[in-house]
């Protein structure tokens, strides 16, 4: 950016669930690949600095560059030659969204508010590793650098002042969420699978995440309920042993595919008296159900079919929605602060400049002062003289620079152009050209001594 007319531009090229199917986005993630993407956008000549971000819903590119068309097209090439795909065959599945655009997508991206699942926080992480990835390869600069700061300041603020991230919004993790509405803290608890359906394994797995201590596995083959029970170090049964499980365990998700009940109403009821009537919870995820509905009737045992999960899924949405409009507003205020910062950045260089020449000013004057001394100064006064002029050289400056700094914002590349000038920071002329006229109106407003 030499005197403030070549701007970097932020450029995010991406795909996503909504724009692509999983074929074209996994031939596009470099999986499998013994290739750096990071590495292989570097090497373009137009790109100053590259993120690379790639999940099972996404796959985006994030890139610095001041020639943002030529980047653009570039990156397109080298991505699917990397790939082995054509541009054609995936350019009409891609986003593009620049400088503004690019920040509020990162933002939400970040926020889980451009995820399958609204509000979901395991893309933060995922961006937070793609960046570390980045930086360790030294891809990124200034600008990337503060955008994926502020990207996760942004998303740490919308989980605090919002709602987006409460309310489970998957069937499994609502099971567990209702299972820890009667249990209160689910650690030390013990639960059972019967049959291995994958909405059961999920809740397993979410219930052994809540600090469930011993996990049964019952199915009709012993020899899936062993290797299941092997993946999530659970003891394995067979069905014929539930009753005798179910006098020990505080929770069971049942998912079998049977054709009748696997449990009946009777059997639960005559299991309460020995059980000491210690609360169960029924997670009945089957289709046709599992359990006898009327056990619900029973005193402390809690019942949940796979109607009432998606009820309470779908509320739970709902809810998720209005904090996302929430979400929303904070983005905008956060992508307009990063607006400005980007814009304030175009009178850097004319800072940098600045204080290049009083830095060389400063050193030629006091090399030619030293040099003109009949005796040599000692070491620590010369010390004492460079504290000194540098001193005054910061103090000198620091007015000017505070005043080009707030007022960019207001006359933008007048302000600029007008302080090069004045310091004559490119070597022109001494200065022609009137300083804009709001300029003049603060000069004469100036105190006069």
């Amino acid at each position: 950016m030499s005197n403030g007319t070549v701007k970097d531009h932020l450029i995010l090229i991406g795909l996503n669930h909504r724009t692509a199917p999983v074929e074209v986005r996994e031939k596009l993630s470099f999986a499998g690949r013994d290739l750096d993407p990071l590495n292989l956008f570097l090497a373009i000549p137009v790109v100053r600095e590259v993120l690379f971000l790639s999940t099972c819903n996404r796959v985006e590119l994030l890139l610095v560059s001041r020639e943002p068309e030529t980047a653009v097209e570039l990156s397109k090439k080298a991505w699917g030659e990397a790939n082995d795909i054509e541009v054609s065959l995936f350019e009409k599945h891609l986003y593009y969204f620049r400088n503004e655009e690019a920040v509020r997508h990162l933002f939400r991206v970040a926020a889980g508010l451009d995820s399958m699942v609204l509000g979901e926080p395991q893309i933060l992480g995922q961006l937070k590793e793609a960046y570390r990835r980045a930086a360790e390869r030294r891809a990124t600069g200034v600008i990337l650098n503060r955008l994926l700061h502020k990207a996760f300041s942004v998303a740490k603020r919308i989980r605090s002042e919002t709602g987006i991230g409460s309310h489970a919004v998957s069937v499994s993790y609502a099971a567990v969420e209702l299972a820890k509405k009667i249990f209160g803290n689910l650690s030390g608890k013990q639960a059972m699978l019967i049959g291995a359906g994958e909405m059961a394994e999920l809740a397993a797995q979410h219930l052994l995440n809540q600090g469930v201590s011993k996990l049964i596995v019952a199915n009709r083959t012993l020899s899936r309920a062993i290797e299941l029970a092997k993946q999530f170090r659970g003891e394995a049964i067979s069905l014929e042993e539930i009753e005798d499980y179910l006098l020990k365990v505080d929770i069971v998700i049942s998912s079998t595919g049977a054709p009748h009940y696997v449990l009946s109403a009777a059997q639960i009821k005559k299991l309460m008296r020995p059980r000491k009537m210690r609360p169960i919870f029924f997670i009945d995820i089957a289709v046709p159900r599992d359990i006898d509905p009327e056990a619900n009737e029973i005193e402390n045992v809690f019942l949940y079919d796979i109607d009432d999960l998606k009820a309470v899924v779908e509320e739970n949405l709902a809810y998720r929605r209005k904090e996302a409009l929430r979400a929303e507003r904070i983005i905008e205020e956060e992508v307009l602060k990063f607006k400005a910062w980007l814009e304030q950045l175009k009178v850097y260089p004319t800072i940098v400049a600045l204080r290049r020449k009083a830095e060389e000013i400063r050193r030629r004057e006091l090399e030619k002062t030293l040099a003109h001394l009949k005796t040599k100064l000692p070491p620590e006064d010369r010390e004492a003289l460079e504290v000194m002029t540098k001193s005054l050289v910061n103090k000198l400056l620091h007015d000017p620079i505070i005043y080009l700094k707030n007022r960019y914002h207001r006359d933008g590349q007048q302000v600029v152009d007008f302080t090069r000038k004045v310091f004559n920071l490119d070597g022109e002329a001494p200065l022609e050209a009137s300083p804009p006229e709001s300029i003049i109106t603060e000069l004469e407003k100036a105190p006069k001594h």
